[in-house]
């Protein structure tokens, strides 16, 4: 399982909260976020409740400050661990291969590339900058803003997103994304 702490001050400083699984609202735990240690695991942690907001992936590793997980603000407010484990109990994380089919239109329209590796300039390879559907096939990936793994984040799961929006974004400019194979 993973395992994730929340602390309000810098530095690993003031109150702090521990968490090891999804939570929808962490408001009542701490009312500021300025350092995190992910002991275990990763996670996506939202700026809002109910995992909306701006998203950041939270890998093993010490933040003293939000700036080290490229945050906007010290606000904190949900957070989702990124599953460790398959549907097989023996088998401790998710090994098989990634697949990603990316279009330049809603509902799975105009042209269509397949994805099996990161992606660190999406331009270069699609050809668009603007991708409005998205159909995950294997493994678990992030979205960046900008290339070369910048800007704002979001995580994307197996199933179909027929509109950029169903994946949190505010717009459909995606500029790079990556596998999610650290756990």
């Amino acid at each position: 399982m993973g395992k994730i702490i929340f602390y309000e001050d810098k530095n690993f400083q003031g109150r702090s909260y521990e968490c090891g699984n999804d939570c929808t609202d962490l408001h009542s735990y701490f009312s500021r976020c300025n350092s995190i240690r992910v002991e275990s695991g990763c996670f996506m942690i939202y700026e809002r409740p109910n995992f909306m907001g701006h998203q950041y992936f939270m890998r093993r590793g010490e933040y003293p400050d939000y700036q080290r997980w490229m945050g906007f603000s010290s606000c904190i407010r949900s957070c989702r661990m990124i599953p460790l484990k398959t549907s097989f109990p023996l088998v401790p994380q998710y090994r098989g291969s990634y697949r990603l089919r990316i279009y330049e239109k809603p509902d799975f329209s105009g042209h269509m590339m397949e994805f099996m590796d990161d992606c660190p300039c999406v331009s270069d390879r699609f050809h668009h900058r603007h991708v409005y559907s998205s159909n995950v096939m294997n493994g678990f990936w992030i979205f960046y803003e900008y290339p070369n793994y910048r800007g704002r984040q979001y995580f994307l799961r197996p199933g179909e997103y027929r509109r950029y929006r169903d994946w949190c974004a505010t717009c459909a400019i995606v500029g790079s994304f990556r596998r999610v194979t650290e756990f």
